[in-house]
């Protein structure tokens, strides 16, 4: 019977395993110290907890300004984000939740990388980050309490614009669309994808995206490809295919015109506004059929060409919204046909007590979202500004985002 070998134990053996442990003590502690969770630094001041956030139950007479706050907002977010009656801005690398009496809830300050993208769902704040691999460190914070809830860390595109719906938050780049779910597992991946793990998965990598949006277990998007360059394609996918990596495309529809550009999705449909001579804006079943067309002004923000192009868009109870930088379109959510036009409009609105409240010149207009009149006009004195003004609904507060400013505005 061969015996089992003894082991050395000499001197020069015990250096260097003391070396081989310094080393890797050194690297372990090299890499704690440099990782990005240490530039980060989570806070909380007067958190509301779980309690149930105050709502605004009726239309109020009169506002005043409770808080006037800095925002530096990222391409393709328009309002200010809320979530838990909470309003989320950010400033100097720093994230702030502001109670509705504008005391803070709490913050998120990161000094190593910049913000790209803000979004909110399930009651969390989805913030990414830009890294050495693109736009793709993120986090989720619950609102609630300011405690961080999940993270997340992927390659991804350099300029992103969000994309979410109460289900899912993601980014949307020329390249690639991402879609996350509520524990920030990637469900979608979408485009021209680096580090494939497997061939033959992406069917349209060659194509460049210009605009996409999602809602339930609909994802719907624009692009061009090289094949056809004068025409833009829609196409529809589910948000929860069996594999992430190989979109399960609903249908493909070409619209022969380029420069098409989504403007507003529903569960089972979405609705593109097409460039010309003689605009119109378009819907289309996720199974490629088209359900109405209408006639359109040119829209300025789509004029722009940025791309891909975010839509300012807004929910209401009986309407999806977009605002074209001149007027509020209102769309029925079963075929997205175009019900009202608000031409005075110089946002996108909110819903209080089964009205419209939408921001005008003179203030913000109480409207029947029924016939789309105008009922009273509740005054605003917002000083020397005069650009656009997106509504938010933070808990009981009307919160208005003017350029780089978010001011908070309370019933009298």
């Amino acid at each position: 019977m061969t015996k089992a070998p003894i082991l050395r134990s000499t001197p020069a053996d015990w250096k260097a395993t003391g070396i081989i442990a310094v080393v890797c003590a050194i690297a372990v502690g090299g890499a704690a110290i440099t990782a990005n969770i240490n530039q980060a630094h989570l806070s909380q001041a007067a958190v509301p907890g779980d309690k149930d956030a105050p709502a605004l139950a009726d239309v109020p007479e009169a506002l005043h300004e409770s808080f006037s706050l800095p925002n530096e907002p990222v391409p393709g977010q328009y309002r200010a984000v809320s979530a838990h009656g909470l309003t989320i801005t950010h400033a100097d690398h720093t994230l702030t939740a502001t109670n509705p009496d504008g005391s803070e809830a709490w913050t998120y300050e990161r000094t190593d990388a910049d913000l790209c993208s803000l979004s909110t769902a399930w009651d969390k704040i989805v913030a990414s980050y830009k890294t050495g691999v693109g736009c793709g460190d993120t986090v989720a914070i619950e609102a609630a309490t300011g405690e961080y809830d999940s993270t997340r860390s992927a390659v991804n595109s350099e300029e992103v614009v969000p994309v979410s719906s109460n289900d899912r938050v993601g980014t949307v780049s020329t390249d690639r669309i991402d879609l996350w779910r509520s524990d920030l597992v990637r469900t979608v991946e979408y485009g021209d994808v680096e580090a494939k793990q497997e061939p033959d998965k992406q069917p349209h990598e060659d194509c460049t995206i210009s605009s996409a949006l999602t809602r339930t277990e609909n994802l719907a998007l624009t692009e061009s490809c090289p094949d056809k360059p004068g025409a833009t394609w829609l196409r529809f996918q589910d948000t929860t295919p069996d594999d992430s990596r190989e979109p399960d495309i609903a249908a493909d529809v070409d619209i022969a015109t380029d420069g098409a550009r989504l403007v507003a999705v529903g569960q089972k449909a979405a609705a593109v506004y097409r460039p010309g001579q003689n605009p119109t804006i378009e819907s289309y079943d996720n199974k490629g059929e088209k359900l109405d067309s209408t006639s359109a002004e040119p829209s300025p923000d789509i004029d722009a060409g940025a791309s891909p192009f975010a839509p300012a868009t807004a929910d209401l109870p009986h309407h999806m919204t977009w605002f074209d930088g001149s007027r509020l379109y209102l769309f029925k959510p079963s075929d997205l046909a175009v019900d009202h036009v608000v031409e005075d409009a110089i946002g996108t609105p909110i819903a209080v007590d089964e009205h419209m409240l939408v921001p005008t010149q003179e203030g913000i207009a109480v409207m029947d979202w029924s016939t789309g009149k105008t009922l009273r006009t509740i005054p605003v004195d917002r000083g020397s500004y005069h650009g656009p003004v997106y509504l938010t609904l933070a808990g009981d507060t009307i919160v208005e985002t003017r350029g780089d400013q978010v001011v908070g505005l309370s019933a009298d």
